[in-house]
């Protein structure tokens, strides 16, 4: 049953108010982030560095341009979606946001001010001619940014024949042709190939546009370099001084600014809920399958879940990286921090993803024990780049521990570490949206057997995983009679 909001916001005002502040506070941290580094001076060049720069998967913006420069980027992008999402006419709604958060995520690893125009504004072509409404679907422009390192591999190296050099924009006019052209196709591809993602996983995908752009990002990478014969030049790195005396991770900085962000979420939606967390007990009873949490909850039930999750999947990236070798606070690992926020508003929260999460560690045990009887070391941690940025986008498959259980939970956060490292390599890094194409083909293996053999849940329930405690804690600091009503 949908919540009756104690406030005279609306959802949608809330939706964008929550995009701005982000934005904001990205602009905000811009400029902590270069005192805090030292980088002052060169935010703005570092920034053009990242602009100018081929960017596929992995490439980290950190080294390429600086911490300040990568916030700036990440700023400046929020801003463009929060004045689309201002200005057009009609409702912000949750996917709205999911398109956001994914927008501004990637924006520490592949995606930047310049190579973001041409793919979110295709969309708009296609729209226009078939007289849709503009706000209603503009999710769809900001999740047509996954195809973004697409542009800058056109624009700036493609057709270079090998002449590439870091840090010079040459540009040629074979390059913004065909770089235009790719967009012009996309704007109509993307709006026809969404709606079928959703019937080959049948919503138990959050990520529902990564299977289907790691689909044809697979096609065109293929045609554009393996059927033309022209060597992929991968991602690029940078002898970034600044980032190389951080130790390649700015873990501090990173969880005072994740912890601040989340701490305001938290006290937002807590303000706006009638100073109370009623509601969000039923929230975690939720299956997260095709729910709407903001139109079934109200959005300031939706700020708290954010808070809450956020702070949680903190807390586990930092044990990852506490407890194993291996990468840590990069702009990767700053972006995949973001992307979990994606769907907190419509499937996403702590109850049922934390099975997934427990379902990487489960395959770090059973490839260590194999790796130790055939007196073999094991090559990976929990803590290895792919790995952290596949994590996150694992949670997208949450619906099935609602529908289906703790164990098929464990199962999906399995099956997706051990495919993790090798989905980017079908499209060459190219498309962003990598993690939420792993958790595609996830969904399209294991959904059939669980449909097979397993009976479908109407309602998560608690006591099935052990969570009885935290639904307590919950209600109890509800007081009676406060709060938003049903």
């Amino acid at each position: 049953m949908k919540n009756r909001q104690s406030h005279k916001f609306t959802n949608s005002q809330m939706i964008n108010a929550t995009a701005l502040f982000f934005s904001l506070f990205f602009l905000a941290s811009a400029v902590a982030a270069a005192l805090y580094t030292g980088e002052f001076g060169s935010v703005f060049y570092d920034w053009y560095l990242i602009m100018i720069s081929p960017c596929p998967l992995v490439t980290d913006y950190l080294s390429i341009g600086g911490l300040g420069s990568a916030m700036l980027n990440a700023g400046a992008c929020g801003m463009v979606c929060t004045v689309f999402m201002l200005v057009l006419r009609g409702e912000s709604h949750a996917n709205t946001l999911a398109g956001f958060f994914l927008v501004v995520a990637h924006c520490f690893y592949g995606l930047n001010f310049l190579n973001m125009w041409p793919c979110f504004l295709a969309p708009f072509l296609y729209l226009h001619l078939k007289r849709l409404n503009y706000k209603h679907n503009l999710h769809i422009c900001m999740f047509s940014t996954s195809f973004a390192p697409f542009i800058s591999e056109f624009l700036f190296r493609y057709t270079q024949r090998g002449s590439y050099q870091f840090g010079q924009l040459n540009l040629t006019a074979e390059g913004i042709f065909l770089a235009l052209g790719f967009c012009i196709v996309l704007g109509f591809i993307i709006p026809a190939i969404l709606p079928g993602a959703q019937a080959w996983h049948k919503g138990y995908n959050l990520y529902n546009g990564g299977l289907a752009f790691g689909l044809f990002g697979f096609f065109v990478f293929n045609f554009m370099y393996k059927t033309m014969g022209i060597l992929s030049m991968g991602r690029i790195t940078r002898n970034n001084e600044i980032y190389n005396r951080f130790g390649h991770s700015y873990q501090v900085y990173a969880d005072v600014f994740f912890l601040l962000i989340f701490a305001s979420c938290l006290l937002a939606g807590w303000y706006l809920n009638g100073k109370s967390l009623h509601g969000y007990c039923q929230l975690l009873k939720d299956t997260g399958h095709g729910s709407d949490f903001s139109e079934k909850y109200g959005m300031p039930v939706c700020l708290i879940n954010i808070g809450i999750h956020g702070t949680l999947f903190l807390f586990y990236l930092n044990l990852l990286i506490i407890f194993t070798n291996g990468a840590g606070f990069t702009g990767p690992t700053i972006g995949v921090m973001l992307a979990a926020l994606t769907f907190t508003a419509m499937g996403q929260h702590p109850l049922n993803v934390w099975p997934i999460l427990i379902g990487y560690p489960c395959l770090y045990v059973v490839t260590m024990f194999f790796c130790h009887a055939n007196g073999r070391e094991i090559t990976w941690a929990l803590s290895t780049q792919a790995y952290l940025n596949g994590v996150a986008f694992a949670t997208g498959l949450c619906p099935i521990v609602g529908r289906y259980g703790i164990r098929a939970g464990v199962l999906a956060g399995f099956m997706c570490a051990s495919m993790c490292t090798a989905t980017s390599a079908l499209h060459g890094g190219f498309v962003l949206y990598n993690g939420g194409f792993t958790t595609g083909i996830t969904a399209l293996i294991l959904l059939p057997i669980l449909e097979h053999y397993c009976e479908a849940r109407k309602e998560l329930k608690p006591q099935a995983i052990g969570w009885n405690s935290m639904i307590a804690l919950v209600e109890n600091l509800t007081p009676a009679g406060k709060g938003v009503k049903k």
